[in-house]
């Protein structure tokens, strides 16, 4: 009898409560409201369900209660074993936290040789030496990172144009093999160039050091040209000669493009995805303007408001999918980083998408003159004369640079879930922060980043994505799958996820 009434006890009915979430209403997704949870666990409920929800009342008799149940937005208060499961999902969308700064950015010379528009950096003359990366420098720049206490760095060279200093880089990177082993540490090697200075030295040094190359490709011939103007006139034609000698001796693998848009640009979605295909790429990155640098002098000649962008990139990645549905396998970039942090449980290694900020936290940029900056924008910024985010210079230990008032207000900045609009957005677990752009736009409150380039981009792109999600066409879903999982199609139909 006391066995029957144990047993009787155990299947008394649970009580639950409603968790933290954050909701959206998706446009085109009639009836159905988008809920995300902390770690970024989603489901589209009926509005008769999210009225519950926001009402506190965990909606039993719904056929979407179980499902609320798995992703912790319904939770049972009595289950411990619940909630450390919710912790651990969220300890591992925020596992960057544990390393500190893991990729680290050498700009070994401002001088280039283009004179493209929209740089966002603020180049010199290819023949002034007096901004290329000193000995000296260079030196202290590699004791600060191996002060960093991440295992796996990632160490990017640019510029300018950063093979005009090939003989530091050669010198940097003679530097890190010392230590590397010693020290135990991992090292992946990219760098940022044009291709136009390629010689069979440093083809040879990229092979040994196996490094992962990215160049800039704008589209077709004439829009490139348009966009990355030369002294001779044929930007286009020697980028695709160092491509073919790039990709022969590093491997296509080995070699990326990615596009930077102009007000030009956003005419021609579908030439510029075409030419890509053409050239052999794999892979896209749809870029929008930065607002700094040469960029943001040449706003009025060159730029557009980001909601133009918007319709561009929604063309853009409607034509990509058009094109995978016929057999003809191209992702776009940024749109797989973002279907990472939505349809998987860990963060990319994207580290300006992340919460706390990645600018310091995650990236350290050290400048050709030995100042050290948390960003690529931060460097930007000081080029004008704002040294906001300047940590400080090499020659300060790595502990000093991370107890500057840079880093202190990027921490106090940084973090997405405490600032006004993100906390409530329902796309925070996907989205990161974005202190230095706040900053040189002038966003100190809520209102003025509900409407900053970076708001407006991500909440238009994750509703475009999640329009998709909801649709779950199963030729676009694995499409999506294969670019997140990063496996062919093919493997995709026979099951191997």
């Amino acid at each position: 009898m006391n066995a029957r009434f144990r047993s009787q006890e155990a299947f008394a009915p649970q009580v639950y409560e409603v968790g933290a979430f954050r909701a959206a209403h998706i446009s085109g997704v009639a009836g159905q409201v988008l809920v995300t949870s902390a770690a970024g666990e989603f489901l589209f409920v009926d509005e008769h369900d999210h009225a519950q929800l926001v009402a506190g009342i965990a909606p039993q008799s719904s056929p979407s209660f179980n499902d609320l149940v798995a992703k912790h937005i319904v939770i049972a208060p009595s289950s411990g074993a619940t909630a450390r499961i919710a912790e651990a999902k969220l300890r591992t969308k925020k596992a960057f936290l544990r390393d500190g700064p893991g990729l680290h950015i050498f700009v070994v010379s401002l001088r280039c040789d283009h004179s493209c528009a929209y740089c966002q950096v603020s180049r010199k003359g290819a023949h002034k030496s007096r901004y290329d990366m000193s000995s000296e420098t260079a030196r202290a720049a590699v004791d600060r990172m191996f002060e960093a206490p991440t295992r796996n760095l990632t160490v990017e060279f640019q510029g300018g144009e950063p093979l005009l200093a090939f003989e530091r880089i050669k010198e940097i990177v003679g530097l890190i093999e010392e230590q590397r082993v010693r020290d135990e540490r991992h090292i992946i090697y990219t760098i940022t160039t044009t291709l136009h200075h390629l010689t069979d030295e440093i083809l040879a040094f990229f092979k040994k050091h196996r490094f992962q190359v990215s160049t800039s490709l704008d589209g077709p011939e004439r829009l490139h040209n348009e966009n990355r103007p030369t002294p001779t006139g044929d930007a286009y034609a020697r980028t695709l000669a160092g491509l073919a000698r790039a990709r022969e001796e590093l491997g296509p693998h080995s070699v990326a493009a990615l596009t930077t848009l102009t007000r030009r640009s956003l005419e021609h979605p579908e030439a510029i995805v075409d030419e890509y295909i053409r050239l052999g790429f794999k892979s896209i990155f749809l870029r929008p303007l930065s607002p700094y640098g040469f960029a943001k002098r040449s706003e009025r000649k060159i730029g557009y408001a980001m909601a133009e962008f918007v319709l561009f990139y929604e063309r853009a990645l409607a034509h990509i999918l058009a094109l995978n549905r016929k057999g003809i396998e191209i992702e776009e970039a940024y749109t797989a980083i973002l279907l990472t942090h939505i349809l998987t449980p860990f963060a990319s290694r994207y580290v300006d998408l992340r919460s706390p900020a990645g600018a310091g936290l995650g990236v350290l940029v050290y400048n050709y003159d030995g100042g050290v900056y948390a960003s690529d924008e931060s460097r930007m910024l000081a080029e004008a004369g704002d040294m906001t985010f300047r940590l400080g210079s090499v020659r300060e230990p790595f502990a000093e640079l991370m107890q500057s008032p840079a880093t202190a207000l990027l921490a106090r900045t940084g973090v997405a879930e405490d600032l006004p609009i993100c906390r409530d957005c329902a796309f925070l677990p996907y989205c990161g922060a974005d202190p230095v752009q706040d900053h040189a736009l002038g966003a100190v409150d809520g209102s003025d980043r509900l409407v900053s380039p970076h708001c407006v981009r991500h909440m238009s792109l994750f509703r475009i994505l999640f329009r998709y999600l909801a649709a779950a066409d199963p030729a676009i879903m694995q499409t999506f799958m294969a670019w997140v999982t990063h496996k062919p199609r093919a493997a995709l139909d026979h099951g191997s996820v």
